[in-house]
């Protein structure tokens, strides 16, 4: 009789173990976007350098949200889609960058509101866009460039 009660205390502490690490992994992995309100929109870039699904959203230095997919249109442009979180307002005339943290940190992408009256709402784009600076391009254009 003793072992059952054993075992039943032991049943209910894994089955809680297990119930909090399913709910850690959704709230901090924002598995499926639970948890998740806001709006997103897209943004069309020339080349975005590896950048990741899950990669940062910033406004001078603070995260608004997140990349939430990356697709190739039809003109061979990199497309992203972000997820902006609530109570964010983006202007239409907002810039978007791919930039790096640090010299050789991850990617992420850089927003600069503009001024216009008028805001993104869910699906909108953002028009102005700046692909990434890829370090390699530079290096090898001055490295195999004939001035000496």
């Amino acid at each position: 009789m003793q072992y059952r009660r054993i075992e039943m205390v032991v049943g209910v502490f894994v089955l809680l173990g297990l119930l909090s690490m399913v709910y850690m992994a959704v709230k901090l992995g924002n598995v499926g976007g639970f948890g998740q309100s806001g709006y997103s929109i897209t943004a069309s870039f020339d080349d975005v350098g590896a950048i990741r699904s899950g990669a940062d959203v910033m406004v001078a230095g603070v995260s608004v949200g997140s990349v939430s997919s990356i697709s190739l249109s039809d003109d061979d442009e990199a497309v992203l889609t972000l997820h902006i979180n609530e109570g964010v307002a983006l202007s239409k005339d907002t810039i978007a960058s791919i930039r790096t943290k640090g010299i050789i940190g991850e990617r992420f992408v850089r927003v600069l509101p503009g001024g216009d009256e008028e805001k993104l709402a869910q699906g909108d784009e953002i028009f102005d866009t700046e692909s990434v600076i890829n370090l390699e391009d530079l290096v090898s254009k001055y490295m195999f460039s004939g001035d000496k």
